[in-house]
């Protein structure tokens, strides 16, 4: 058997799985981001509000199966031959695509309880969903409460920007850059 098999890789040396990102994730929605939902959909609440909780939140993103290859057997039936998982793109009437993404467990199987979640941050989410060429990031679209982040705002969230209020104007800002750790100098091109 090769290096390869067990788990080595003779020029990297000794291979390993990165653990989950989330390990204790029971599922359950973020207590933050679902009352700053509920207050939005009510009324009381502001979007910056929702957009401030969902930046660095979990988000699990469905993947359901795909029929892939399809083969006629000796009795004249079609039979899956393969299939693949994939993330959910939906398309609005309009033709603009969303990747859905969900707030928990309960929402996504409110939505298809056969999709499987994919727990990731919000950021990744957003950041997916551009690559996808999505107009919006669609999240909990079964509700309880369904939010669209398209526009500045869905790359603002992929780039891990934070929502502010300046002057009563919503505003993104930027991460602060990453100081170098030896001479506490911002990166090259950075303040």
């Amino acid at each position: 058997m090769s290096d390869h098999a067990h788990g080595h890789d003779a020029q990297h040396g000794a291979r390993q799985l990165l653990g989950p990102a989330f390990p204790d994730d029971t599922g359950e929605q973020d207590p933050r981001l679902a009352a700053a939902l509920a207050a939005y959909a009510a009324g009381t609440g502001e979007r910056v509000a929702v957009l401030a909780a969902l930046v660095g939140t979990r988000l699990l993103v469905p993947v359901v199966a795909v029929l892939g290859d399809v083969e006629i057997g000796e009795d004249g039936l079609a039979r899956e031959k393969s299939s693949d998982m994939a993330a959910v793109l939906m398309t609005s009437p309009d033709g603009r695509r969303g990747l859905l993404a969900f707030t928990g467990t309960e929402p996504l199987r409110t939505w298809n309880p056969e999709a499987r979640p994919v727990p990731v941050t919000a950021q990744a989410a957003a950041q997916s969903a551009i690559q996808e060429e999505a107009a919006a990031l669609v999240i909990d679209i079964a509700g309880p409460v369904r939010l669209a982040v398209e526009g500045n705002d869905l790359r603002a969230v992929a780039h891990g920007w934070r929502p502010a209020v300046i002057d009563g104007e919503p505003v993104w800002l930027a991460p602060a850059p990453e100081a170098d750790e030896e001479t506490g100098a911002a990166p090259e091109g950075r303040p």
